[in-house]
Formats: structure tokens, C-alpha cells, sequence
């Protein structure tokens, strides 16, 4: 499933910055994240960020699928991302949409009608990203990691996480409420566009940090 992108991934991802509007009290958590993950590259020399929603369908993905390419883009090598949920489904065919719109590749490694697993991959890409849903606490995610709940549910449905060592919640607004209706497309690439932003965000916080 290669497709042909009309976007340029890094573009958007500088965009996403620039265009970033956030509250102080966001800030304030981007910057906490930020800090806290800086901290632990300079002590561990290694960090396993794990992205957690209920569903591990769209939020989630998009988050680890940004991370990841933040981690390329500044070179962090010793960060390394993924993504789960209170509950496996599938990585939603619309957030896929959503980000082949800017830049990234997608192509099936093994097919399932429920649950798809792609090989996530954009240009000069060293390490295409595995894709597919889990659970959070899947032998796919490496542990200990830093946990990062995206929607409220999968906050409040996980009081406790035995494998992470600190634990965020960084809530986003959920694109599904406005699946089959005509701004599907443009509340996606809003939530996509805000994600990649406030990574952007965190990461380069991390490299002025370290």
C-alpha cells in the first residue's frame, strides 16, 4: 500500500511548531514532559516513551508515529517510541489517511481484516515505524518506559502502571466524532498537525536541555 505523498513530512512537522498555539498551563506540562525525559537521557542514556489511549487507534498512533520522527529529526538515538491501549483494535484507517496526507508511507507487513500491522516509513528514513494495535503493556513495548495517556479515558482506566516509571497525561481532542461526516478530513489533520506541533515541541525543549 505505498502511496504517493502530496506533503512534505519535515515541512509539516516545522509548520506544526510554528503554527502551535498552547496555554500556559499546557506549557507548562510540554515542559515538564520535556524536562523530565532530558533528565533521564543523562542519567539512563536511554528512554522508552510510551503513548497510551483506550483504543490505541488514532491519538496514540499519531503520537508514536511523531515521536518517532522527532527522534530521527534531532537525532536522539537512545529514544525509542510506542504506543498501546487499555484495549487492541486497529490503527484506524483514517488516522493511516491522515498521515499519508503528509508524508508517510504506509505498506502492510501482515495482513488482518481487525488489525493491520504496517511498516511506517518517510523520506531518508533509517528505521520505518511498526504500526499496529496493542495493548499498552504489549511485549512490543520496551520496558520501563515514560507513559504518556493521550485521552482521558485511558487515564482514568489505568490508575496504575506497573511498568512505567513516570507517568503524563497529555490529553488531545478525539478526530472521531467527526468520522463519515464532511470535515472527517480536516479534524484529523487538526489533531494530526497539533500533535506533531507540541512533539515538536518537547523534543527540541530536550535538545536545548541535554
Amino acid at each position: 500500500m505505498a502511496q504517493t505523498v502530496s506533503t512534505n513530512t519535515e515541512q509539516f512537522f516545522k509548520a506544526a511548531l510554528t503554527d502551535l498555539k498552547i496555554d500556559a498551563n499546557r506549557m507548562k506540562l510540554l515542559q515538564s514532559i520535556a524536562l523530565f525525559i532530558a533528565n533521564e537521557l543523562k542519567e539512563n542514556k536511554r528512554v522508552n516513551l510510551n503513548y497510551i489511549c483506550t483504543h490505541n487507534s488514532r491519538r496514540s498512533q499519531l503520537a508514536q508515529v511523531w515521536s518517532s520522527y522527532a527522534t530521527y529529526y534531532f537525532k536522539f538515538s537512545e529514544v525509542f517510541n510506542f504506543s498501546g491501549g487499555t484495549m487492541a483494535t486497529a490503527f484506524y484507517r483514517n488516522t493511516v489517511n491522515t498521515l499519508q496526507e503528509v508524508g508517510f508511507n504506509f505498506q502492510i507487513l501482515d495482513f488482518s481484516h481487525q488489525n493491520p500491522v504496517y511498516s511506517i516509513d518517510y523520506k531518508n528514513c533509517i528505521n520505518p515505524i511498526i504500526g499496529f494495535s496493542k495493548l499498552y503493556d504489549s511485549e512490543h513495548n520496551k520496558k520501563p518506559f515514560i507513559a504518556i495517556t493521550t485521552c482521558s479515558s485511558a487515564d482514568e482506566n489505568c490508575p496504575f502502571i506497573a511498568d512505567a516509571i513516570e507517568r503524563f497525561h497529555l490529553p488531545f481532542n478525539d478526530p472521531k466524532a467527526y468520522d463519515n461526516t464532511l470535515r472527517q478530513t480536516e479534524k484529523y489533520l487538526e489533531t494530526n498537525k497539533q500533535i506533531a506541533g507540541e512533539i515538536h515541541f518537547i523534543f527540541n525543549l530536550i535538545k536545548d536541555s541535554i
